[in-house]
């Protein structure tokens, strides 16, 4: 049984009838002086600066950047964001939305940790223009010294474009099938991949999660760090408060980093509001283990209506844990919603906003990994008082647990759009309780890859062999392996990732969470299996993060070694071909944050690995 529907119109008064941009003219009318977006500047002021801009003041200076941006580029050719978080990453946005000038949403050079990826997007698009900062202004001009990309026709200076162009930009007809901008996927394994997402798509997609999210609570407002070149982070920030003139209140990703609870005081500033957020578990774990009882003291959550919870791995004890370190300030049970989504399908596939606990089931390993659902009534199941889950949301959900148990978490139900669980081979509907591919259809799907019409059609053209009720195609095939229990989505894994030892497969997020409780040497979530081809089978290899909170001087890499093949032989009953202790930061990941499976093995065969062996040996 497919889940969800399509809905012809969504939104109040019907956003699905226009482009969602045209929305910021209407608030602009309707509530000139309420505010729009307002960015927290914790550069200038450790305690934050607040900027805002109202709606009349958006509407403004969106104009002004479609009539900059259009001075110097067609319409359809590109412009690369290279901009710092600000509010004018935001105008920038629109102003783009608004000019038919397709955006690329980027980031400054000197952003650490995402230079590959830069490079690849920067080359694919081909971008006219680069919009940037005068600060980041050497950056830019030392990344395009430095790399062999083309130089930009012009470079354009977001703060100083005139608000007076307002009034030279002439409104142009908008279609739902006009390419809105780029979204480069973070992929492991290939070239970054520009997902073609249209003005169709993100209005669809940002009234799809507005919807999902409880809309029906009065004065709601948004509050994120996320960055603005990532698809949750863009969706949630700028899309989704289009939809009903919501304020948007954001600050950028180092100032979280730096102090991670800046975020949740940010909310508690907004007590008698309907507070909305996201991020990826890793985010939770960290501002649970950075607050203190004098921190929390200080907070107010009753107003957090909902944080979504996706991109990455969600952890049983991650949930749990920020459940109970933030009910002292109000924070509410159900507040924390897992959900599914990827960049193909804008973001926002499928949420758990039903307002009660993520729903968990333990289900048999085993039978798991042979396509299907056994419950295990030997142990508890069902609602976890506390909220938590081990696996589900994003586009890698894990799963994990002992005894050949495996826990899943709800990802919900889809909002205007049809989620399926397809056999990739046969291309048939499976039934509830079988594991295949989840499939996706709706008006929030990409048309397809730039410029890569072959891999399009691969992701893109998924096509039913026996469609019944459901529509034969097009269907997005997401590459990710999930099962339907009770009308929910529980995600079990990556297709690519799945490893197959003498013909029994086994998820690799299992392998790694046995890993990281094998021992307490192990970093938690910085560990990567897969396998690599033997003669006759696939080997299982795991590389692990050295844990920085076991000194150096105490370490014994043998009995390391020991612990973590023993456990996984008792748990999967599976030999370890190689196990490698690697030191912090090694483990590659995406830029949601996702263990990068494909990216460290390919480190891992050319030997380029720093190991925790060779610092040790270094000591000496």
């Amino acid at each position: 049984m497919a889940l969800g529907s399509l809905l012809p119109e969504l939104g109040p008064g019907g956003t699905g009838r226009t482009p969602l941009i045209e929305r910021v003219a209407k608030w602009a009318a309707e509530k000139p002086e309420a505010p729009a977006f307002t960015f927290v500047d914790y550069s200038v002021d450790p305690a934050g600066s607040k900027i805002t801009l109202s709606w009349a003041e958006a509407h403004r200076r969106a104009r002004a950047m479609a009539a900059r941006l259009r001075q110097s580029a067609e319409p359809g050719e590109r412009a690369a964001l290279l901009l710092p978080q600000t509010l004018e990453y935001m105008m920038t946005m629109l102003g783009a939305l608004y000019s038919h000038v397709v955006a690329v949403p980027l980031f400054s050079p000197d952003l650490p940790g995402h230079a590959d990826r830069l490079i690849g997007a920067y080359r694919d698009s081909e971008p006219a223009v680069i919009v940037t900062s005068r600060n980041a202004l050497p950056h830019v001009e030392k990344f395009l010294a430095d790399q062999d990309v083309p130089r930009p026709r012009e470079i354009i200076f977001a703060e100083e474009v005139d608000p007076g162009l307002a009034d030279l930009w002439q409104n142009e007809p908008i279609g739902f099938d006009d390419l809105a901008y780029l979204q480069y996927t973070s992929g492991s394994t290939r070239r970054p991949a520009g997902v073609e997402i249209t003005h169709g798509n993100v209005t669809a997609n940002a009234a799809q999660l507005w919807a999902g999210w409880a809309p029906e609570k009065p004065n709601p407002e948004l509050v994120s760090w996320l960055p603005l070149f990532h698809d949750m982070g863009l969706i949630a920030t700028m899309a989704m408060p289009l939809v009903s003139g919501d304020h948007a209140i954001y600050t950028d990703p180092v100032s979280f980093i730096m102090n991670p609870m800046r975020w949740l005081e940010l909310i508690a500033e907004r007590p008698n509001k309907n507070v909305y957020t996201a991020g990826p578990n890793f985010a939770y774990e960290y501002v649970a283990s950075m607050a203190t009882p004098e921190k929390i003291a200080k907070l107010d959550l009753t107003g957090l209506t909902a944080c979504l919870n996706g991109a990455e791995p969600i952890r049983t004890s991650t949930l749990r844990t920020f459940a109970e370190t933030f009910a002292p300030a109000g924070l509410r049970p159900g507040a924390q919603v897992p959900g599914y989504g990827l960049a193909e399908a804008t973001v926002f596939v499928t949420a758990h906003g039903d307002d009660e606990p993520p729903k968990v089931i333990k289900v048999d390993r085993v039978a798991l990994t042979q396509g299907e659902l056994r419950l295990r009534d030997d142990v508890d199941g069902g609602a976890d008082p506390d909220g938590g889950a081990d696996a589900g949301g994003g586009a890698d959900a894990g799963t994990g647990g002992a005894d050949g148990i495996s826990t899943l978490v709800s990802c919900g139900r889809a909002v205007g759009q049809l989620v399926a669980i397809v056999d990739p081979e046969t291309r048939i509907e499976q039934p509830d309780g079988r594991v295949g591919e989840i499939w996706v259809h709706g008006p929030n799907t990409a048309p397809g890859y730039w410029r890569n019409s072959e891999r399009s059609q691969d992701t893109f053209g998924g096509e039913l062999a026996e469609p019944g009720e459901l529509p034969a195609g097009p269907w997005m095939k997401t590459g990710d392996y999930g099962v339907i229990h009770e009308g929910e989505l529980y995600v079990t894994g990556r297709i690519k990732d799945l490893i197959i030892v003498d013909g029994r497969n086994h998820y690799p997020q299992d392998i790694e969470v046995t890993t990281q409780e094998a021992h307490p040497a192990v970093r938690p979530d910085h560990v990567a299996a897969f396998a690599v081809q033997g003669e006759e089978t696939e080997l299982l290899v795991v590389v692990a993060e050295r844990n920085r909170r076991v000194p150096l001087a105490r370490l014994d890499l043998a009995e390391v070694e020991s612990a973590v093949r023993g456990a996984i032989n008792v748990e999967h009953e599976m030999s370890v071909h190689e196990f490698l202790m690697v030191e912090p930061g090694a483990v590659a990941r995406t830029s949601s944050g996702k263990i990068a499976r494909s990216a460290t093995r390919q480190r891992f065969e050319a030997g380029e690995l720093p190991t925790t062996a060779a610092r040790l040996a270094g000591r000496k």
